[in-house]
């Protein structure tokens, strides 16, 4: 019989970095990527950096830039153009012990794998009960913002929440940018790291040091009594200026949550906020049908049915594919469509 190999015991949660190294700096969300993926290197040496142009040429938004020059090309290395070949090389690397981190170029290349993530990457460590982990996390730059080509600007992440056994997180600034994936680097079950293109260049202050919250944690960004905003990733920016304007031009405050961790998600700081307000909006990028606002209006609706004052609405891009670059701006949802849910909601009876 042939013998299956368990894979080493390892840490759930990060390492941590040198106290030399340890300092707050003011970094873009690509070095804060960056950084996350030098430190988990340098922590575990089974961590491995792979996909399309991300050795020598560091990426096509330089996230890998250095870490072949650092780690060798066997740490970090360029795969040909084949996603589910990436994929597949991550499922038989995890199950021999090593702790793949490959990236898709793009959302909308993502999809030629979606047979090895559904299949198998998701379905592993329940196929051989428990005793095989799978901490794979596929790093994918996602969402539209950058007046992109076709296949460049996609919102999968309904596909990824919707499959058992994978765990989605989308982080919204720099900050989150380096916790989340150090911690998704950490985790024994696959993630599915969706970074948003449009918040790459981005800066913000990054404390090493001092862990965020890490999966399945939700964060209150902005307090507010009138109406809840859920969002995450780059619509959070979104939601926090329509925040401003809403109290500039209506009086109106809102709070806005920044999920962050799709799945598991923290529908107890959901909830608590839904509470306090009895209103609620959300707000993402993806196509409105069957998009991730609809598992949440209709949880809301199930368990917080007698606490709401309103509908809960949702702010989203339309049911039709991404457009061209130049009509983009028409397709996001803003901060106007935003607010128009909001006097909604205010409005009713």
């Amino acid at each position: 019989m042939t013998q299956i190999l368990e894979p080493p015991t390892r840490p759930t949660t990060p390492a941590a970095v040198s106290e030399a190294d340890t300092r707050t700096e003011e970094l873009t969300m690509v070095q804060a990527l960056n950084r996350a993926l030098r430190d988990a290197m340098n922590a575990d040496p089974n961590v491995l950096v792979f996909g399309m142009d991300v050795g020598v040429q560091g990426g096509v938004f330089r996230v890998t830039e250095g870490l072949a020059e650092t780690f060798g090309e066997q740490r970090c290395f360029d795969t040909p153009l084949a996603e589910s070949g990436v994929i597949g090389i991550a499922i038989g690397m995890a199950i021999r012990g090593f702790v793949p981190v490959p990236e898709i170029q793009f959302d909308g290349f993502s999809y030629p794998a979606l047979d090895q993530v559904v299949s198998h990457l998701a379905k592993y460590r329940t196929r051989t009960r428990g005793a095989v982990s799978m901490p794979v996390t596929v790093r994918i730059p996602s969402f539209g913002g950058i007046g992109a080509a076709e296949h460049h600007s996609e919102s999968t992440e309904t596909y990824w929440a919707h499959t058992a056994g994978l765990k989605v997180v989308v982080p919204a600034d720099a900050s989150d940018a380096y916790w989340l994936l150090r911690h998704a680097i950490a985790a024994p079950d696959p993630v599915m790291f969706l970074e948003p293109k449009r918040r790459y260049w981005a800066r913000g202050p990054v404390d090493t040091g001092q862990p965020a919250p890490g999966l399945g944690r939700a964060l209150v960004r902005r307090a507010g009594t009138d109406v809840t905003v859920l969002t995450y990733g780059g619509a959070v920016a979104t939601a926090m200026a329509a925040a401003g304007l809403a109290a500039q031009q209506h009086g109106w405050s809102l709070e806005v949550v920044d999920l962050r961790s799709l799945v598991p998600l923290d529908f107890a700081t959901v909830a608590a906020s839904v509470r306090r307000t009895g209103r609620c909006v959300v707000l993402h990028e993806g196509p409105r049908n069957l998009g991730y606002g609809a598992e949440l209006v209709a949880r809301i609706s199930e368990e917080l049915f007698y606490e709401l004052e309103a509908p809960v609405l949702r702010a989203t891009g339309f049911d039709t594919p991404y457009p061209p670059a130049r009509l983009e701006r028409l397709w996001l949802p803003g901060p106007d469509r935003l607010l128009d849910c909001v006097a909604r909601v205010m409005e009713a009876p």
